[in-house]
């Protein structure tokens, strides 16, 4: 399964840090009302076994809104419910042992901070390329930022889509106009918000508005 630069335009990671006294499924399905075109299932906390049952029933949402469903480092999880892919990390599997783990047809991406990192990842059959963080973000605290200079220079550099990540808003998105990446990822700009529905749908028209340029 091929990654179409469109799929990415809004995508969103879960994050139950928000969840205030309503399921995870209820918060996603807000998120894919308002227009989420692509859902990444990012569990730090949850053990092995509710973890699987927790993605079975978001892909089965998913697969109701056709909005691809990839899992957060865990390829064991994709692939024993079948998910759409993976997204790793530059510390997690090579691209490369995904793809033998997953199978050709599964979406693969891979995180990316620099043209080396992102060139080698597209060599190793990465689909698409998560590229942050673009700014200051209080999710991942560990993530440094990349500026939007060296963003320019990988979508250039790459044949592959890209995706721009971290402390994305609103009121910020327009600043990667230019910078030639196919969509935002998004956490608490979607999850954080007291309308999760409406927010995905202002954030859609903003990352659609940054792509055109």
């Amino acid at each position: 399964m091929n990654c179409k630069s469109e799929d990415l335009r809004l995508y969103a990671i879960t994050d139950r840090h928000w969840l205030n006294g309503e399921t995870l499924y209820q918060q996603v399905e807000k998120a894919l009302k308002g227009g989420v075109t692509f859902l990444q299932l990012r569990e730090k906390n949850l053990d092995e076994e509710d973890f699987m049952k927790e993605a079975r029933k978001i892909k089965a949402l998913c697969k109701k809104y056709k909005v691809p469903l990839i899992i957060n480092d865990n390829v064991e999880i994709a692939r024993e419910i079948d998910a759409d892919g993976v997204h790793v990390g530059q510390s997690d599997m090579e691209a490369g042992d995904v793809r033998d783990r997953l199978g050709p047809d599964k979406i693969i991406g891979v995180s990316a901070r620099t043209v080396e990192q992102a060139l080698l990842a597209q060599a190793h059959g990465a689909d698409y390329l998560g590229v942050g963080a673009v700014f200051s973000t209080s999710t991942k605290s560990d993530a440094k930022n990349v500026s939007h200079e060296t963003l320019k220079e990988i979508c250039k550099a790459v044949r592959i889509p890209v995706v721009a990540i971290g402390g994305i808003t609103r009121d910020n998105v327009k600043e990667l106009t230019g910078c030639g990446a196919d969509g935002i990822a998004v956490i608490s700009a979607v999850f954080a918000q007291q309308d999760i529905e409406s927010a995905a749908r202002e954030l859609k028209k903003c990352s659609e508005e940054m792509v055109k340029g």
